[in-house]
């Protein structure tokens, strides 16, 4: 094993491009030159394109926990009631932080590995009527569930003007989301995962109706402040200090995006998706999440016949192949495969590959390769080169 190389596989971070690592390379610049004022004017349009809204979003120097409570202290007045679909660990935090508040907060537990329903949502909406904002995740990291924000979004406009607000921080740059066309009127996602690039920048997109609201808020806020963000960004600059060296790298991975494609891109991941999980059925490994609702860039896998925690010391001593393990109650239960945003279907073979390897370490009666037979027949049947 090379001392100094190591195998990503989990849901962020994410490896970087060489082009984009490159970009970050680039010498200091200052955060008030015309320099930045280029940058930010550049990656504008880009950016509105992914989250599929008019309205421009705001980069704010922060983890993506950063970015969900930005949303939250922008569009929750003071003294309303909020509902959070719990699908796993992300929607908790987004509960903890609408609690930290001091909102009143509805919590609708769904059982993990699990996507909460349209009906469950608009069912609780129905015997809540108070509530004034909505907040789930669309891919629930801590599961591999892809909740069905689409369907969501459209079952509340018809009965509620609740605000619809998302966590998309292992979703977007992954799988679609448009926001004006759905009627989602929130979304917040993180630069490690999909993005490819390093921790530091939360990315939060408001549409028309989200600012109506945010507008007339008196909630108090200094550095989450989006108003001071939209009256920065349209003048190509920052409210405070931007993470400069990220916004090379944002520039580049946006080149990335249009030179793919978003199209192709989604196609990438659902392909890869669709490996890993054939794989882990030849292997005979459950699954958390059903195929409805596996998310296209992170799978949980669910052994029975052995600790998800020592599998993957396993792997991490043969192979310095990194997956990562649950979260909670699934802590030592689970393992997770990331497949996102710097990562190929060669990148899911060779993981394949190595957790055959592992698999056997531990003991495991499977026959070498039929996993990486799985996946393969799914490539060729539906790679994206066909």
């Amino acid at each position: 094993m090379l001392t100094d190389q190591q195998i990503l596989r989990i849901p962020g971070p994410t490896p970087i491009p060489p082009v984009v690592q490159r970009a970050m390379n680039k010498p200091m610049i200052g955060h008030r030159s015309e320099e930045t004022s280029a940058l930010l004017k550049g990656v504008r349009p880009r950016l509105q394109k992914v989250f599929g809204v008019s309205e421009e979003v705001a980069i704010i120097a922060s983890s993506g926990t950063g970015g969900m409570e930005t949303a939250f202290v922008n569009a929750v007045h003071p003294e309303e009631e909020v509902l959070v679909a719990v699908t796993g660990a992300f929607g908790d935090r987004f509960s903890q932080i609408c609690e930290a508040h001091g909102a009143k907060t509805h919590r609708l537990d769904i059982e993990w590995g699990h996507a909460v329903t349209a009906k469950e949502i608009t069912d609780y909406v129905q015997s809540h009527p108070e509530i004034r904002a909505i907040f789930i995740t669309q891919c629930e990291t801590s599961t591999g569930v892809l909740n069905p924000i689409q369907e969501i979004a459209q079952a509340v406009r018809s009965i509620s003007d609740a605000l619809i607000i998302i966590d998309g921080v292992s979703s977007i740059g992954g799988t679609p989301i448009e926001m004006d066309h759905w009627g989602v009127d929130i979304v917040v996602t993180g630069s490690q995962k999909a993005f490819m690039l390093p921790a530091g920048l939360a990315f939060v997109a408001c549409n028309k109706r989200a600012w109506e609201r945010i507008e007339t808020n008196k909630r108090p806020t200094f550095y989450f402040d989006l108003k001071k963000y939209r009256q920065n960004i349209e003048k190509n600059t920052t409210p405070f200090t931007p993470a400069s060296s990220l916004l090379y790298g944002l520039e580049e991975t946006l080149v990335l995006f249009d030179r793919e494609g978003l199209e192709n891109i989604y196609k990438r991941h659902q392909l890869m998706m669709k490996m890993v999980r054939a794989a882990m059925k030849a292997l005979q490994l459950p699954l958390l999440a059903n195929d409805e609702h596996a998310s296209p860039t992170v799978t949980a896998v669910h052994p029975t016949q052995f600790k998800a925690a020592d599998f993957r010391k396993v792997l991490q001593q043969e192979f310095n192949l990194i997956v990562a393990g649950g979260q909670q109650h699934l802590a030592n239960e689970i393992f997770r495969i990331g497949h996102m945003g710097y990562c190929s279907p060669a990148d899911v073979l060779q993981t394949i590959s190595a957790i055959e390897i592992g698999l056997q370490k531990m003991g495991q009666d499977i026959q070498l390769g039929s996993g990486t037979a799985a996946a393969q027949q799914v490539y060729l049947e539906e790679g994206i080169n066909k």
